[in-house]
């Protein structure tokens, strides 16, 4: 009996030390977003598309999700017909990424969320859940949108996230409704230095940061700018 449990105990020590045993060039197969695997997966969306009449390979979601994540790809409808295999940077098998379409309506483009983002944040309502529910608040940043007290919610130091644009840490904050959002004022500031185009009043900024970057800017609140060109919320 002894002899079992022992086994057991090693058994899960080698399935929590297997991330950090794996090796580095396995490990950059999952952490990677490449251009070519993004490249292969839209055209199989696109060969989808034609084939069945316009229909997208897409899993169903609440209407209510984030629009980032509200369109993932199905890939069970585009394999074996349109696809040989997987991806090796999808969530599917052990990678980072959920692919995602965007602009389904006119244009059914291919992108990715970094789910990395969705497992901090998801550290964050744990203690929230550890502290009734609630996100004690430190600062009012905006209508609606809160800076939390990370000390009393038992973090030694602010979480953050690493942004997948500029790899700065990020700051997460909270709505009134206790959900937890990236804030990448940050990141979106740097982008407004660069871009040359005009932002309409009231218009959401965030297409900046995914433009010209594979990646989506998941789990964040809409942003405008400010009379000085710099990144508000938008709030209602």
């Amino acid at each position: 009996m002894k002899k079992t449990a022992m086994l057991l105990i090693v058994a899960a020590i080698v399935m929590l030390l297997g991330g950090c045993m794996y090796p580095d060039s396995e490990r950059a197969k999952n952490e990677t977003p490449y251009e070519d695997q993004i490249i292969a997966v839209q055209n199989a969306v696109n060969q989808y598309r034609g084939a069945s009449g316009g229909l997208l390979p897409i899993k169903t979601r609440d209407m209510e999700v984030d629009q980032f994540i509200k369109y993932p790809v199905d890939f069970s409808k585009i394999m074996p017909a349109y696809m040989a295999e997987m991806p090796t940077n999808a969530f599917e098998v052990g990678g980072i990424y959920q692919y995602v379409l965007m602009d389904v309506e006119e244009n059914p483009t291919v992108k990715l969320v970094d789910l990395r983002i969705a497992e901090a944040i998801r550290s964050v309502n744990v203690r929230k859940s550890a502290n009734g529910g609630r996100a004690p608040i430190s600062e009012i940043l905006a209508d609606n949108v809160y800076k939390f007290n990370h000390e009393a919610m038992g973090f030694d130091e602010e979480p953050t996230v690493v942004s997948p644009y500029t790899g700065r840490n990020l700051p997460m904050v909270v709505n009134g409704q206790g959900e937890v959002f990236v804030d990448y004022s940050m990141d979106l500031y740097s982008a407004l230095q660069e871009y040359e185009g005009t932002i309409e009043p009231g218009q959401d900024i965030r297409f900046l940061l995914y433009e010209d970057n594979p990646v989506v800017p998941a789990y964040s609140l809409p942003y405008t700018v400010d009379e000085n060109n710099e990144p508000v919320f938008i709030t209602e």
